[in-house]
């Protein structure tokens, strides 16, 4: 969390939530039955509005500095693998064979990208703004989270994309976690 008197930057913000991604992997290790469905869910959810907000204001912002062409190119193919196997593993559920395969495979990429972001996105970002302006970005993040799609949906991870199908499909998502929620499934 951040100081009392401060916003957290985009960097942190960010930072933070792979952190709460990785605590939901270690926690997925040894859940079973309710939990793990209700951990997977949350994970799902969290990786899904997580790489909207960054298709939408991250990777723009950061493909507009000196160099950051290639940085964000290799970003979004990252996450465009990962999506594709979040949606195999949402679509078998965590009770099937060969989920927990897949799911280390997913955990490998996912923490293997989000060091790519901090290592190699991050910087630029932190370079090239104030802290005024990465305050201004963390916010418009959490804007975009909010109204973000809570399933992955691979084949979208341009920033117009995401603004042209993200609501109807956000709308569409959170009307299918309702009515999960609501069967119990």
């Amino acid at each position: 969390m951040p100081e009392a008197g401060t916003e957290e930057d985009v960097i942190a913000f960010l930072s933070r939530q792979h952190r709460e991604i990785r605590d939901l992997f270690t926690a997925l290790d040894t859940a079973t039955g309710i939990e793990r469905r209700d951990l997977f869910r949350a994970l799902v959810r969290l990786l899904a509005i997580h790489e909207t907000a960054e298709e939408e204001v991250v990777h723009p912002e950061v493909r507009s500095l000196a160099g950051g062409g290639p940085v964000v190119d290799a970003r979004i193919g990252e996450e465009r693998s990962a999506k594709e196997l979040l949606v195999t593993l949402d679509d078998i559920g965590p009770e099937a064979e060969g989920f927990d395969t897949l799911l280390l495979q997913l955990r490998d990429d996912v923490l293997a990208h989000a060091e790519h972001e901090e290592r190699d996105e991050f910087p630029l970002l932190r370079k090239a703004h104030t802290p005024e302006r990465l305050r201004a970005m963390a916010s418009t993040v959490k804007v975009a989270e909010a109204v973000a799609p809570t399933r992955p949906h691979p084949g979208v991870e341009s920033a117009t994309a995401n603004l042209l199908l993200g609501p109807p499909v956000a709308i569409m998502d959170r009307a299918r976690d309702l009515i999960r929620a609501a069967l119990g499934r």
